[in-house]
């Protein structure tokens, strides 16, 4: 690896990684994850050799990608090599916080989230970077929904205070998404969907087909504990063949394990334990944690449908998931039941 090597690589991090959110996401994957062990080989040379700031620069390019992918390790260990070099240009290294933050959240580890939040959150209001703020708020946000979901809701409402007053779109939608994960969290069903339908919106008119397919899931769970099945299970269904038309690995669990808890509704215990398992093989694979709005559903499930269809067929229709590639169990999820 040399400086011109590594130069063309972030050129290639930087340009493929804003289009793995809308219509040319799997072609732009496909780029990165064909280069994967030269982008980590030039981030590596970067850290260790190069500029500061192109180091910080790649590992925050690559960010979306290992969010996508699923790979929190080793997003992880990256963002905290970079952010171990000193010097450089505090935005780039408040952005590299926050997105260290995430790769910790997503991992379970909420006390190294909580304090690369903070790093973030510290930068952002020492430059007055709004964007900075506001991205960094709702990072504390996610973490305190696992705890305190009162204080949780407040730094939502502050996160989109703060997009608000600065014009931010990116910033406000994604602080309508935080408050409507606080209502679900809390209970209140009919506020959340309105803050979920107000975020959906905007995604969709903006093509960010990763949004849609995140927010499309979390209303699903909405619109599912409000008794409205049917409109919920559309919602799931998009999500997922979202999730397989761009090649998104994260929100894939997520709305599997949602028309899993559908299908519990519904009384199709096998099809149910089933795609628990396969959830829980998805999510075990990549060493994430279940947030704070999934878990109780999901832990629902496994107290109810052992007690509905008996433990011992419990077992091994979730064994049957726990089997499946992730490829089989999406083709399982997306398989529309008849009528009953």
């Amino acid at each position: 690896m040399d400086a011109p090597a590594a130069a063309a690589l972030l050129a290639l991090a930087e340009e493929a990684s804003p289009k793995l959110r809308g219509a040319e996401a799997k072609v732009a994957l496909q780029q990165l994850e064909d280069r994967r062990a030269d982008l980590i080989a030039a981030l590596a040379w970067l850290i260790a050799e190069g500029p500061v700031d192109e180091a910080l620069r790649l590992a925050n390019s690559l960010y979306r990608y290992w969010i996508t992918q699923q790979r929190f390790d080793e997003g992880a260990e990256w963002f905290d090599r970079a952010l171990r070099t000193e010097g450089g240009d505090r935005r780039l290294r408040g952005a590299a916080s926050i997105n260290g933050g995430f790769m910790a959240f997503w991992l379970g580890s909420d006390e190294r989230a909580a304090e690369l939040f903070g790093t973030g959150l510290t930068i952002g209001r020492e430059l007055n970077d709004t964007a900075l703020i506001s991205q960094a708020l709702g990072g504390l946000a996610r973490v305190a929904f696992r705890g305190d979901v009162a204080a949780g809701r407040r730094l939502a409402r502050e996160a989109l205070n703060v997009s608000e007053a600065a014009n931010d779109e990116a910033g406000r939608s994604n602080a309508l998404h935080l408050l409507g994960v606080g209502a679900q969290i809390a209970g209140d069903l009919r506020e959340a969907r309105e803050w979920m339908t107000q975020r959906l919106a905007l995604v969709r008119a903006a093509g960010n087909e990763f949004l849609i397919a995140s927010e499309a899931s979390n209303l699903s769970m909405v619109e599912r504990q409000l008794g409205n099945l049917e409109p919920a299970a559309e919602l799931a269904r998009e999500a997922l063949e979202i999730s397989e038309r761009t090649g998104d690995q994260f929100t894939r669990p997520f709305a599997i394990a949602g028309l899993a808890a559908i299908a519990t509704e519904r009384g199709e215990l096998e099809r149910a334990a089933t795609l628990v398992g396969a959830s829980e093989a998805i999510m075990a694979a990549q060493n994430m944690a279940w947030p704070p709005d999934e878990r109780p559903h999901y832990e629902r499930m496994l107290a109810t449908l052992p007690e509905a269809m008996g433990s011992t067929e419990f077992e091994r229709a979730r064994a049957a998931g726990l089997s499946m590639s992730p490829g089989e169990a999406a083709a399982l999820a997306l398989e529309v039941q008849p009528a009953v």
